[in-house]
């Protein structure tokens, strides 16, 4: 070959090689992100096995992030598997003790399983965490309801309706609250804003 031509050659050939390595070597490059990214698009689209997996893969590169850990525990909890979602919700507790959404999730989570004690503590520390959070104080009142405590269930209700005055669910579960009490009229008033609010 000329040496008029090897550069050219030269260039090609790394082309190629390039081209041909495998496809591990690439994914190798990408990041903890990346993976959550992935991870995210597959949940959306109901692809929970390759949503786990990529978030597991995230978890290896970057064990100290908490987002991969919570990401993973809502995809479990879409697949059924409150154990797992558990574990690893406290896990993205345990690295990051100031998130809101992770204790609220822990929460559906145990409620979800039976565990109503549990779920009433971590709704409980969702709003001390952010007094604000109209779902954490909505939620410990349907838990409280679940639990027979009709006063704290349709106090906590109103405290997150206040908070979020369009939410139709939760004036439904203050409605039922309500007439478990016998407030019936109380309740169909519930149920009258649940349905002007798209709920019924």
């Amino acid at each position: 070959m000329s040496s008029k031509y090897r550069p050219t050659f030269l260039i090609l050939f790394a082309l190629l090689s390039a081209l041909s390595l495998p496809h591990h070597t690439f994914a190798q490059q990408q990041t903890a992100d990346d993976f959550v990214r992935n991870g995210n698009a597959e949940r959306a689209d109901g692809d929970l096995d390759g949503a786990i997996a990529d978030y597991s893969k995230a978890i290896e590169l970057s064990p100290k992030n908490a987002s991969p850990y919570y990401n993973r525990g809502s995809a479990k909890v879409l697949k059924g598997d409150r154990d797992g979602a558990i574990a690893d919700y406290t896990k993205a507790i345990e690295l990051d003790p100031k998130d809101t959404n992770a204790y609220i999730s822990r929460g559906y989570a145990r409620s979800d399983k039976g565990d109503l004690a549990g779920a009433i503590a971590d709704y409980s520390k969702a709003i001390e965490l952010n007094p604000k959070d109209a779902s954490a104080h909505i939620s410990r009142g349907m838990v409280k309801n679940a639990k027979g405590d009709l006063d704290g269930a349709i106090v906590d209700i109103t405290k997150g309706i206040e908070l979020s005055p369009r939410n139709a669910s939760a004036y439904n579960n203050r409605g039922f609250a309500r007439k478990k009490k016998g407030d019936q009229a109380g309740a169909d008033a519930d149920f009258a804003q649940a349905a002007k609010h798209g709920g019924l």
